[in-house]
């Protein structure tokens, strides 16, 4: 008599319900400590290459949307309406203020001739008038975009700071002026 299995008889590997088991031995803890580590930051070269390329690129698109004056980028000093006026009706005049740093050096040169005493006093005489009627100047526009402001915005809704904001971007030469001029020198503001 031999002693076969009965074909009903369902293995130990068989009865097993799909999903009941894991299939693999429990790691130990050692092994899931060592599975968790990796570092904090990521220190590849690749890594830090591509973040050093997309700060740049961001950098840039800021740039130049400032230089636009596009308002997402503009400095908190520089957005809102009232802001902008003040720059397009700053940078719609003609100013002798912009022409103080070129004189200035115009100066320096003159100072460094030899034999050249008498030019170098009517020089420094003449850069300290310009100096003068450039703050007489800066006064006039600060009072002048102040009203302008007024007419414009309401008198009760003018931020402060305006005239100053004016005055020292008057002071710039045109060119290195940020955000760059949107308006023509001579274009009537309303």
């Amino acid at each position: 008599m031999s002693k076969t299995p009965p074909a009903s008889a369902p293995n130990d590997e068989q009865s097993a319900t799909p999903g009941a088991g894991k299939g693999r031995p429990t790691p130990s803890r050692a092994e899931q400590e060592a599975a968790r580590k990796r570092p904090l930051v990521a220190n590849t070269k690749e890594a830090k290459a591509r973040a050093r390329a997309e700060l740049a690129e961001k950098r840039e698109k800021a740039r130049v949307g400032m230089a636009a004056g596009d308002e997402r980028y503009l400095t908190p000093r520089d957005k809102g309406p009232q802001r902008r006026f003040v720059r397009d009706w700053t940078d719609a005049r003609w100013s002798l203020s912009e022409w103080v740093m070129p004189l200035m050096l115009v100066v320096i040169v003159i100072g460094l001739l030899p034999n050249s005493g008498w030019l170098v006093t009517y020089s420094f005489l003449a850069l300290w008038g310009v100096i003068f009627l450039v703050i007489v100047e800066m006064v006039l526009t600060s009072v002048l975009v102040k009203r302008a402001a007024r007419r414009t915005f309401g008198e009760d809704r003018v931020e402060k700071g305006l005239g100053w904001y004016a005055a020292m971007r008057q002071i710039q030469m045109r060119f290195l002026r940020l955000p760059k001029p949107q308006v023509k020198r001579g274009t009537k503001l309303s």
